[in-house]
């Protein structure tokens, strides 16, 4: 305090001084040109005459501060955590709220422990949730589990900065013992809790935020965002690689109601991250929505600082970490330099560190399954009825269709728009296999498999030839997990080596090779409205209405039970 104070007063010099700014205020919505100045990591003082050992010239451009990602699954983007920093910081973004569901369903709790000590040597400020649901749900096979208790002793540790995303909202609903144990366990020690509730209104909303569930980004409609700030939730709006309803849920914000909206990545891949941003993109499109530009900052920044109690971040204030981004305007927000802690760490789009990677065994060789043949892909069919998934295009939701076919001893393809599903159990070679049919994925004459599928991180195989999906699978086990595409003409694999979810190579190799795999499957049919591979990673994700495929066989979500994939009766 005594260093802060004797800059403020000009009585030392500043460690930096970032000098003709035009400076947003969060606080009061306006634009002042002068000077920040910087000791110790933190903003001393923001006005004019300041001197510093370094001085920037910010030639004008806006500052504002550092971006903060208030919701997402690092795992998503395929990358290390070190390649992950290495693409988001050039974009603004300084601090990240993590929840490491992906790794820890498939490593328990050494999985963040991974996460946590790999983000320790880039210049991100990375706060991990507790993953909330290990298992998602009791409808598949998990890596591993995470119970009440297991849970209350985690959080007492310094490990985890909240609990992640309760998911299991009909459990909270139902009042179950073991998930409201959880939520009393965040509670006791006044850590905050992430929510998930997809279409959840009235007095179920209001009893799941009753347990002190603070944010939700599973909003679709700008009436349910509004319904959500009025029951006292902050309201993310996600603007992520699969899911992106920005256009209609950003109606929800007006000048009343602004400050309980915050900003989300949920998960995005290292191309989008890469090519279109990260924050910086959310923003663009948010302005292009009709959102102020001023208000639009304060989601990424101040009001997620205060959502997750992050006082000293959030805003270009004395005292605050000195967290800053210059960009060129407010409304394409084009990041031309990014300070951390004081400290520039990119410029220019390019990073201003370089760290050394180490990946871990308990991350390693995480792919197990048995020995997979074509004649386990067969779909016998007796009533000449079938249900099928079909996904909603850009998004994660599935509706149930039911399918008049013809009868025999396997459901041939051909001449359809119909794929076979299967979800490989791949933590314990159980031999488990989910079968499902989905509806208009457009996939002819190959195979996609991937051992990235939410959230238990399953096999997941699609195809129209019952040999191609076997021959697809066992390419997987052989690298130990990854992407796969099998034709009669080709045959592609990237290996994700850690936990099967993420790989160790430099992000530039990632997206080149999921690029390629893209183009082969868009190559094979599959429709400009779906991600070819990340939207099949989440056909398995039983959380999400209506009908998913796990494991352990088809579940409607909505009635939180099992489905036959035959119908033998009218429905």
């Amino acid at each position: 305090m005594k260093d802060l104070i004797d800059c403020a007063m000009k009585r030392q010099p500043c460690d930096l001084v970032l000098k003709n700014a035009r400076i947003f205020n969060v606080f009061t919505g306006e634009t002042e040109y002068g000077e920040i100045a910087v000791k110790n990591g933190r903003i001393a003082a923001v006005g004019a005459g300041y001197c510093g050992r370094i001085e920037y010239d910010c030639k004008g451009a806006f500052a504002l501060p550092g971006f903060i990602e208030s919701h997402v699954h690092v795992e998503s983007s395929m990358l290390s955590p070190e390649e992950f920093a290495r693409l988001v910081l050039p974009r603004g973004t300084t601090t990240v709220i993590a929840d490491p569901h992906e790794i820890v369903n498939v490593c328990g709790i050494a999985g963040a422990e991974y996460l946590r000590e790999a983000f320790a040597r880039v210049p991100l400020d990375v706060f991990l949730q507790l993953p909330s649901c290990v298992p998602a749900t009791p409808f598949e096979t998990g890596g591993a589990r995470i119970d009440g208790e297991r849970t209350a002793t985690e959080l007492a540790k310094d490990t985890f900065f909240g609990l992640g995303e309760m998911m299991n909202y009909p459990a909270v609903l139902a009042g179950e013992e073991d998930c409201l144990l959880k939520l009393a366990s965040a509670n006791s020690c006044g850590k905050p809790i992430d929510g998930h509730a997809p279409a959840l209104s009235g007095e179920a909303l209001c009893a799941y935020a009753a347990c002190g569930i603070a944010t939700d980004h599973e909003s679709l409609t700008a009436a349910e965002c509004r319904e959500k700030a009025a029951r006292g939730m902050y309201v993310q709006l996600r603007v992520g690689s699969s899911a992106n309803h920005l256009r209609e849920t950003a109606k929800a914000v007006d000048p009343f109601n602004c400050r309980r909206f915050l900003l989300c990545s949920d998960d995005k891949n290292a191309r989008d991250l890469q090519t279109r941003g990260h924050m910086d993109d959310a923003l663009r499109q948010l302005v292009v929505c009709g959102v102020s530009s001023g208000q639009a900052v304060c989601t990424a920044t101040l009001n997620a600082a205060e959502c997750y109690g992050l006082k000293d971040r959030g805003a270009i204030a004395p005292g605050r970490i000195a967290d800053i981004v210059l960009a060129e305007d407010l409304n394409r927000f084009e990041v031309r330099a990014v300070f951390k802690r004081g400290k520039i760490v990119a410029e220019d789009g390019k990073t201003m560190f370089s760290v050394s990677q180490s990946v871990p065994d308990c991350v390693r060789d995480t792919v197990k399954i048995q020995d997979v043949c074509a004649d386990r892909f067969r779909i016998p069919v007796k009533s000449g009825k079938v249900r099928a998934l079909q996904v909603r295009p850009h998004g994660l939701v599935t509706d149930e269709i039911v399918l008049s076919v013809p009868c025999g001893d396997d459901l041939h393809l051909q001449g359809t728009d119909l794929n076979k599903l299967a979800v490989i159990e791949r933590h314990r070679a159980s031999g488990n296999i989910g079968l499902g049919l989905v509806k208009g994925y457009g996939l002819h004459g190959a195979a996609l498999a991937i051992t990235v599928s939410h959230d238990s991180h399953h096999l997941v195989v699609i195809g129209d030839d019952n040999a191609r999906m076997a021959r697809a699978a066992m390419l997987l086990k052989e690298a130990g997990g990854g992407m796969a595409f099998v034709s009669s003409e080709r045959e592609e694999v990237f290996p994700l080596d850690v936990a099967g979810l993420m790989s160790s190579a430099p992000a530039e190799e990632v997206i080149a090779r999921t690029e390629t795999l893209d183009a082969l499957a868009r190559g094979a049919g599959v429709k400009d409205c779906y991600e070819p591979f990340m939207t099949l990673a989440f056909l398995s994700l039983a959380v999400i209405p209506k009908l998913k495929l796990t494991d352990r066989g088809l579940v409607d979500v909505e009635k939180f039970a099992f489905v036959p994939l035959e119908v033998t009766e009218e429905i």
